[in-house]
């Protein structure tokens, strides 16, 4: 066997592992849309049942898992135990009969009267998409949030920034998310966003500045080229065993690496794993995130009560005794 026909074997076992893989992928997907399915009533019954629990929710997100909390800062937990009122997700692309794409989701928060914003819900879709590169992922658009004044913003100014960097980007229509821009293009509004970023540090931006992901910019008609160009390519390649040899482009290679960071301008890059851990862990195991946090509710209380039998332990020591006088004072161990 020659080196060329080595490496044309090569080249289609690991193309077949990855049309493999995607076969995984679309099983995956399909379970997803029976589970909703199957689910939509047990869910309708939880949401009953969890309007007549005080702070459900809030305490639902107390506990939430370290994956989840690690991107809630003290001054959002002060927002979110005392003001959510409700969360629910939903997988609206296949809502009603609809045949879209089963990983995109809407999660929305709903609060109560609070001294931080005017909302009453905030809601956030995510759509499943593909690049014409191949990558796919949730993309999303940016939630404005009505803060009742700076000194409240959470997001120090970031998440407004967003909205208007957005706001400018629509009317530019750039359809291809593998073009990206350069630093050096970028709009006074973009360059005074990255210098918010750069300011404030990744592990100190808010939860609240998750309402201002937005992914990969990849539109629904790039994605549905994507999915039927792929779709076309694995056709091919079942049919034939034996793929040409691609060469690659020394040039393309060169472009590739001096490709912009696609997320410069996030301020909350890990946006799409959030959602994530909302969607697949947190919403659906909301009521053993619920125990948890009443087991814990349970333990402190009756540490409360130990330490009460023992401080009327001491007042019962400290009688005075038949002659009048006082036992010696004891003292409890640090």
């Amino acid at each position: 066997m020659t080196d060329e026909t080595a490496a044309a074997v090569a080249i289609a076992t690991y193309e077949e592992l990855m049309d493999l893989e995607k076969d995984f992928e679309d099983v995956e997907t399909e379970i997803i849309r029976q589970q909703v399915a199957l689910t939509k009533s047990l869910y309708e019954k939880r949401e009953k049942l969890v309007t007549k629990i005080p702070n459900f929710w809030a305490l639902v997100f107390e506990q939430a898992p370290p994956d989840l909390d690690q991107y809630i800062q003290p001054s959002d937990s002060a927002v979110l135990l005392s003001s959510l009122t409700s969360l629910s997700v939903s997988h609206f692309e296949i809502e009603n009969g609809g045949k879209g794409d089963p990983r995109s989701v809407a999660i929305k928060m709903e609060f109560s009267e609070n001294e931080w914003f005017e909302d009453k819900v905030l809601e956030k879709k995510f759509w499943y998409r593909v690049s014409k590169d191949g990558d796919g992922g949730l993309v999303s658009e940016p939630v404005p949030i009505k803060w009742r004044s700076a000194e409240k913003d959470l997001t120090q100014g970031m998440l407004d920034l967003v909205i208007k960097v957005w706001e400018q980007d629509k009317k530019q229509a750039n359809g291809d998310s593998t073009k990206l821009k350069k630093e050096k293009d970028y709009t006074p509004d973009e360059k005074a966003l990255k210098e918010k970023i750069e300011a404030t540090g990744l592990g100190s931006v808010s939860f609240f500045g998750w309402f201002g992901y937005r992914g990969l910019n990849v539109s629904a008609e790039e994605s549905r080229l994507a999915i039927e160009e792929e779709q076309k390519k694995r056709a091919e390649r079942a049919a034939d065993d034996a793929p040409e040899l691609k060469e690659v482009d020394e040039e393309e290679e060169e472009e590739d690496d001096e490709e912009e960071d696609p997320l410069a301008l996030e301020i909350f890059p890990d946006g799409e794993e959030v959602a994530l851990e909302i969607s697949d862990d947190l919403w659906p195991n909301a009521i053993k995130y619920f125990s948890q946090a009443q087991e814990i509710d349970v333990s402190d209380l009756d540490f409360e009560d130990e330490d009460e039998d023992e401080e009327m332990g001491e007042d019962d020591d400290q009688k005075p005794q038949t002659n009048g006088a006082l036992p010696p004072s004891k003292k409890r161990k640090a």
